[in-house]
């Protein structure tokens, strides 16, 4: 089965790889994908509205270390 899908064109070999990837998923995934795309918007439009506050990486991980050792 691995030297056949090998063998086979680089856009089918990706297609295969999606398809075989995506059977693992959980049955629910692609409303838990819709759900987090809506989620990532609805943060996008708050941020360039104001309403939301953006911080540095390094900020926010070092608050989180932070808060892990207390």
């Amino acid at each position: 089965i691995t030297r056949s899908a090998l063998a086979l064109p680089p856009k089918s070999r990706a297609r295969l790889a999606e398809t075989l990837l995506e059977s693992l998923d959980n049955p629910d995934q692609k409303e838990i994908d819709a759900l987090w795309a809506t989620e990532a918007e609805d943060r996008i439009k708050a941020y360039e509205s104001g309403k939301m506050q953006a911080f540095p990486g390094k900020e926010v991980f070092r608050a989180l270390k932070a808060r892990k050792r207390s």
